[in-house]
């Protein structure tokens, strides 16, 4: 896991600056001219949002995976996240446009991520007391599952017309930037590097890099079954790269059990999550805070990429359980009994 520290913060770091770019140029292609517009915006009108709030998720992902999966990374990680999301919806209300806003963003998110970073750091060599056998690696599972769930919804974000120019590139780039943490979670949550897991890793992004262009490809309308397959692909290839492999070669009943989870149970749990989220609106105040149209009676007001978060927290009760990841055998204190 020697990679996960400087990786993790470049991810976190180009997830922030894709925030940046979100804001200040994406965001005001979806906001209606003027104030009162004659017709209030319909489904999936602020798709940049949905995006901006998938690279907030990759900044805590990001910073995650630099903590290699410690608590002293991961819990202040997602308050930051919270904090994170407070501050977009300031800004997003104070509209600013333009390629000045755009870099001093760019430049104030990244400036955030070093100084967690540095806090974190020092806050992990003060720490006293044991961390539990395996934690990291169940964090670290759970977190590539969550990745792998938004970058389904990254990649199939729409627009009322999905005739504007940014979106395919927008939603192609944030969608590979969580794909490719994905891998790296699952990667840094290994039991022990080899060539054959890297050889893997790669193998598991392109394959996944080609599956967000199928979907960009047949959206809009092309049903569940391109999200199906991206699913299917990126999750079962978190756990051949998470999990134990017994005998030095994986498990294949137990991945083929996980790549069925993935192609039925990831698309149940989004679309629970989206239908929870219609019954509990938390997108239409947000639009409101951020001084935002809102959107027409007749249509419905989601935040996409939280229910991607909602349906990864799920696939990981199903996909970070410890038998299935196994522990690392504890290692023996020098100057102990049969050292």
């Amino acid at each position: 896991m020697r990679f996960a520290r400087p990786a993790g913060l470049l991810l976190a770091a180009v997830a922030a600056a894709l925030w940046a770019v979100n804001m200040a140029v994406l965001q005001p292609l979806t906001e209606p001219i003027g104030p009162w517009p004659e017709v209030l915006p319909g489904n999936n009108a602020y798709w940049a949002r949905d995006l901006r709030f998938a690279t907030i998720v990759a900044v805590v992902l990001g910073l995650l995976l630099a903590g290699r999966g410690d608590s002293w990374w991961a819990r202040p990680a997602v308050v930051l996240g919270g904090v994170w999301i407070a501050a977009d919806v300031a800004v997003d209300r104070a509209d600013p446009t333009g390629t000045g806003p755009m870099v001093l963003l760019a430049a104030a998110g990244c400036a955030v991520v070093a100084a967690f970073a540095c806090c974190a750091a020092f806050a992990v060599r003060r720490k006293r007391g044991a961390v539990e056998p395996g934690g990291h690696r169940r964090t670290l599972t759970g977190a590539a599952c969550v990745a792998a769930a938004v970058t389904l919804v990254a990649a199939g974000i729409e627009s009322p017309t999905d005739r504007e120019p940014e979106l395919h590139p927008a939603a192609f780039g944030t969608a590979t930037l969580l794909l490719v943490l994905a891998v790296s979670c699952a990667l840094a949550a290994a039991p022990a590097s080899s060539r054959a897991r890297g050889w893997l890793a790669v193998a598991v992004g392109a394959a996944s890099v080609l599956g967000v262009l199928f979907v960009r490809a047949t959206s809009p309308g092309g049903g569940l079954l391109p999200y199906s397959l991206l699913g299917g692909v990126l999750l079962t290839g978190v756990t051949l790269l998470a999990w134990d492999w017994p005998g030095g070669r994986p498990a294949w009943s137990w991945h083929g059990l996980a790549a069925l989870a993935a192609l039925i149970a990831q698309p149940a749990l989004l679309l629970c999550a989206v239908l929870t989220m219609m019954m509990l609106p938390i997108a239409p105040p947000l639009t409101e805070l951020a001084g935002n149209s809102a959107i027409n009676a007749a249509d419905s007001d989601l935040l996409l990429s939280f229910a991607g978060v909602l349906s990864g927290l799920g696939m990981s009760l199903l996909l970070a359980r410890p038998p299935l990841l196994g522990k690392r055998p504890a290692p023996v204190a020098v100057g102990s009994p049969g050292s």
